[in-house]
């Protein structure tokens, strides 16, 4: 018998119990980490459906398939079910709940009943939203007053599942902010951290900052509705740009909550695969702690043209380069890395340069919105559309595809087909780029976004965009197929295929319930490839 059948033999977190009620009620963090992955990759789905959907009504002008109504519709759920059901907690509730005590040789995180509490708000805040799905909610994701006034019952009831969610987020980040502090082995200490772990701290310092702000935002908003307050709405001497404000201060930090998870992937990817040591690891640090704290800063450049003095637009443009300074000091450090390293591109690894790629593309567009002149012109049109899906979907899902492929035998013991994975990597990329680089084009020739019809000369573009949106879909098809087959199906994998040195290799894949047979002992950092730290 090998080492991997032998492996998956062995009384583990997922045979260890068994039925629907014992995950249910489970407290341990790999299998509230799995839960989480299943039931964000199930709305995944239904979002891109809607997505779908809503390119096929823009593939030619006029109306195609709906009516300028449900086109309105469609978009909302698009972006609804996308932001708050699978982006925003992402990562740090998928991978991050399942491998933060592995990486840090815990056997869970320190409140685990608070854990599988936040997984429970996350469900009801789901359901919550579903019903909204019945209420022809149409005022996109962002909720802007005073319109969100003028549909109360499907306002009150989407912003309630966004409260509940962000309830959630904010016990996930206060649960991995006291693991970080009080479970870490003997001889982990912080300069020995994994970086992955190291974006996970900065990631719930800003769920903790910065959640609670738009909680009161959709609180007030709900009051609003509900009981004509007049805090958003001119016409009872509100004030709609206030509402704007407070959006935007938490919804910014938001896409680094979202990113700077999936850079520490990459982070842990680079070196396995280049087998050298991270380079720049204090560097990578800092930089993290750094976007960290500029995304609470820059809020405002959202509003440019919304009406603010010509010192805060000047302000708020200085404070969003800025953040240009920690993301470089990134991708140098991980192109450092690879430099003369022996590379290796297997899936992972491929995943992990689309990842550099794209939000390479995401960061310099970035820069014409931060430009106050370009922003004028690019506000609310098809560029920004492409921006911020070459930041969330090319950067974070990316990321996120790139970490369940590196991680996936720690996870179910077993290994995805790789000749497959990398084709369906080349059909995602080639779709996601054939669907997004058009719609800069379209954003600079002045076509604005959210419309449900256009003139007859932007449907060229339209057309490349939808056609190459369905090969993005089939490609995520192809993707989470392999490695839904692979999580039943799929050869049995050795304890450390990829021969990392990160401690959540050091123990059995897939991990006993209690991850290590004894707590073990750190003497040395998780990037010694051939040298010390």
């Amino acid at each position: 018998m090998s080492e991997a059948e032998t492996a998956n033999d062995k009384l583990n977190y997922l045979n260890c119990e068994k039925g629907f009620l014992s995950w249910l009620m489970s407290i341990d963090h790999k299998r509230i980490g799995l839960m989480y992955m299943a039931s964000m990759f199930l709305f995944f789905v239904v979002g891109g459906i809607f997505a779908l959907a809503v390119r096929t009504e823009l593939f030619s002008h006029g109306e195609t398939i709906v009516n300028a109504q449900a086109y309105n519709i469609l978009f909302t759920l698009h972006g609804v079910i996308m932001i708050f059901l699978f982006i925003v907690p992402g990562i740090p509730a998928t991978l991050g709940n399942f491998l933060l005590p592995l990486m840090i040789g815990a056997k869970d995180v320190v409140f685990p009943k608070l854990n599988r509490f936040s997984y429970w708000l996350y469900l009801l805040g789901a359901m919550v939203a579903f019903f909204a799905l019945f209420m022809k909610l149409d005022t996109g994701w962002t909720f802007y007053a005073p319109y969100s006034l003028e549909n109360s019952r499907a306002v009150i009831t989407a912003t309630s599942a966004a409260f509940i969610l962000g309830f959630s987020s904010i016990l996930t980040g206060l649960n991995f902010l006291v693991t970080i502090h009080k479970m870490r082995a003997p001889g982990m200490q912080w300069g020995r951290l994994p970086l992955f772990v190291w974006t996970l701290y900065a990631t719930a310092i800003l769920q903790v900052a910065a959640t609670p702000i738009i909680g009161i935002t959709l609180l007030l908003l709900i009051l609003e509705n509900a009981l004509n307050i007049g805090v958003f709405d001119p016409s009872k001497g509100g004030d709609p740009l206030l509402f704007e404000h407070l959006f935007w201060f938490y919804s910014h930090p938001v896409v680094y909550i979202i990113i700077l998870p999936a850079m520490g992937i990459v982070s842990e990817i680079v070196p396995v695969f280049s087998r050298k040591p991270i380079f720049g690891y204090k560097a990578l640090v800092y930089a993290s702690v750094g976007i960290a704290g500029i995304s609470l800063l820059v809020w405002g450049h959202h509003l440019f043209v919304a009406g603010m003095s010509n010192f805060a637009r000047y302000l708020f443009s200085f404070l969003t380069f800025l953040v240009a300074i920690p993301t470089a000091v990134k991708v140098f450090n991980w192109v450092a890395t690879m430099y003369k390293g022996s590379i290796s591109w297997d899936s992972p690894m491929l995943y992990a340069m689309s990842f550099v790629f794209l939000f390479l593309i995401a960061g310099t567009t970035g820069i014409h919105l931060a430009t106050l002149a370009t922003n004028a012109h690019y506000h609310d049109t098809y560029f920004v559309v492409a921006h911020f899906h070459y930041t969330l979907q090319g950067g974070a899902v990316v990321g996120l595809l790139a970490g369940m492929h590196f991680w996936f035998p720690k996870m179910f013991g077993r290994m995805f087909n790789e000749s497959f994975a990398k084709f369906s990597w080349l059909v995602l990329f080639i779709g996601f780029n054939g669907t997004f680089l058009p719609q800069f084009v379209l954003g600079m020739q002045g076509m604005p976004r959210r419309y449900f019809d256009y003139p007859p000369e932007f449907e060229g573009l339209h057309r490349i965009s939808t056609i190459f949106s369905f090969v993005n879909g089939l490609g995520y098809a192809m993707v989470l197929g392999n490695l839904l087959y692979a999580a039943f199906k799929g050869k049995f994998a050795t304890s450390n295929p990829y021969l990392s040195k990160s401690l959540e290799w050091q123990t059995d894949s897939p991990p006993i319930k209690d991850n290590f047979a004894e707590i073990p002992r750190v003497t040395d950092w998780t990037y010694s490839y051939g040298a010390t730290q």
